[in-house]
């Protein structure tokens, strides 16, 4: 489980998906109205692949992209 915090500047619509390597949709994290301010989600990555992955913001018109690499510990391979 990974934790995320992002910021909203203003009230609007946001989306915050994770996609592979391969350019697949993982999963939406997030995709809702929501007002200005800062909020926490949480990607369970229990059921994925130690490996490159891509987390896609979008807030309005304003789109980030953010590469991260996602390893599993020893403890998660055997859960």
């Amino acid at each position: 489980i990974r934790d995320r915090s992002y910021t909203v500047p203003n009230d609007g619509n946001v989306t915050l998906s994770v996609y592979d390597i391969n350019g697949r949709l993982v999963e939406n994290l997030v995709n809702s109205v929501q007002s200005a301010g800062t909020y926490n989600t949480v990607w369970n990555a229990s059921s994925v692949s130690s490996g490159v992955y891509f987390v896609k913001t979008e807030v309005g018109s304003v789109v980030q992209n953010q590469k991260i690499m996602f390893i599993k510990s020893p403890k998660d391979l055997f859960s």
